[in-house]
């Protein structure tokens, strides 16, 4: 370098080491406060000389970040908007612009369309286009079998999970990714699947909602635990999250929550084997999924409560137990029989009470009496809308894992 070069260089770190402090020490980056809010800007207890300089920003991609800046574009009513996945009609999809433009947090396309993948992908990006929310839930029930939504063209037909369950990983592996990119090009990032539930042997035509259908991967939480792995990495690889269901299980019972009242499982307790189906699948992936709640009451874990409004269930055995800390979604409250003894603006409250976070209900004509008596119970009750803030910041957390926040 030239002399002159060098002095000129001299000069200008002078410079502008004099405007901003050359080798300050920069102060922590302040965080959320965990309990779904925002924190607040803190000031020191002690005098300063000088303003250290500004944090470092976090990256636009910070999930953080992003659920900070989508929380403070919503209004109370919004956020609890958010916690809310309900049903589009498979003969009414304008449905599912409505409750978009409602700013619900996701739509699920119940039934069976007869649209194919390309006629779908244009439809749910309407969706997208008219919802007032940040991002949006697109839901399907997606298993094999019985239980597969899509079937038009552009959507092969899967094999029930028994059959699943018996491919060579390898193969099982390649049905996954297809599924995850079949669904991902149809504009669907969210999967009710896979069913974790273990149906012990010989007991399969009598367990109405999972082994008569041939729902389940296998009978022990290690044949369950790899196949629904695979699953929830195939959807993960093409950008769909999965939903592991039904915690803690249906593979004991013998009525199905859909259409039978009371349904009891006098014999699951917690950490047996289907507990350990969950925590196996959870343990295994790197992936982000969700845990869809059973309404079926398990004495040996909470006598008193149905799976989907007991805290027993969702605080201490899934989040304290497992260690889950992500979105718990309830089986449907909307037209289940299961829950049809308890007020329709009630099912939302006590699930969300609970530790829930998002309230799936397949009837739309729910969908504005359970935000109401949500949104009462929240202006009366402090202890609730802290629960409700900590559901909002979990579902937009989920979100951003997701890439729905960009």
């Amino acid at each position: 370098m030239r002399p002159t070069a060098l002095r000129l260089l001299v000069v200008l770190l002078a410079v502008v080491c004099g405007l901003t402090g050359c080798g300050s020490n920069r102060g922590p980056r302040s965080s959320g406060d965990g309990a779904g809010t925002p924190s607040a800007t803190t000031t020191a207890s002690t005098p300063r000389t000088a303003d250290p300089a500004p944090a470092t920003p976090a990256p636009v991609g910070d999930p953080e970040q992003q659920v900070t800046a989508a929380l403070d574009g919503l209004d109370r009513r919004a956020r609890i908007a958010q916690l809310f996945v309900v049903g589009v009609p498979a003969d009414r999809p304008d449905r599912g612009a409505t409750l978009a433009g409602q700013g619900v947090g996701g739509t699920f396309l119940a039934g069976r369309p007869p649209a194919s993948a390309a006629e779908l992908a244009r439809l749910t990006a309407g969706w997208r286009e008219r919802s007032s929310g940040p991002g949006l839930w697109i839901a399907v029930d997606q298993e094999g079998g019985s239980v597969q939504s899509l079937k038009g063209a552009g959507f092969d037909r899967l094999p029930p999970a028994t059959a699943q369950g018996d491919l060579p990983a390898d193969r099982l592996t390649a049905l996954a990714t297809t599924l995850g990119g079949q669904l991902a090009s149809a504009g669907v990032n969210l999967d009710l699947a896979p069913v974790v539930d273990v149906v012990p042997a010989g007991t399969e035509s009598t367990n109405g909602p999972i082994g008569f259908y041939d729902r389940q991967y296998g009978a022990t939480a290690a044949e369950v635990v790899p196949a629904a792995t695979a699953i929830v990495d195939g959807l993960a690889g093409a950008g769909v999250t999965a939903t592991l269901k039904h915690f803690p299980g249906l593979g004991r019972v013998r009525g199905n929550t859909d259409d039978t009242p009371d349904v009891v499982d006098p014999d699951t307790s917690a950490g047996d084997e289907s507990g350990s189906a969950f925590a196996g699948t959870l343990s295994a992936t790197a992936a982000h999924p969700m845990v869809m709640l059973s309404s079926a009451t398990y004495p040996r874990i909470d006598p008193a409560n149905r799976a989907v409004f007991s805290p027993v269930v969702v605080r201490d055995l899934l989040r304290g137990g497992l260690g889950f800390s992500g979105p718990v979604i309830s089986d449907d409250l909307g037209n289940a029989t299961a829950v049809a003894d308890v007020p329709v603006g009630e099912r939302a409250v006590r699930f969300l009470a609970a530790g829930g976070t998002l309230v799936l209900t397949v009837a739309p004509d729910t969908f504005p009496v359970m935000l109401d008596a949500v949104i009462a119970r929240d202006a009366a009750d402090p202890a609730f809308a802290a629960t409700v803030d900590a559901a909002v910041r979990t579902a937009l957390l989920a979100k951003a894992q997701a890439g729905l926040l960009h």
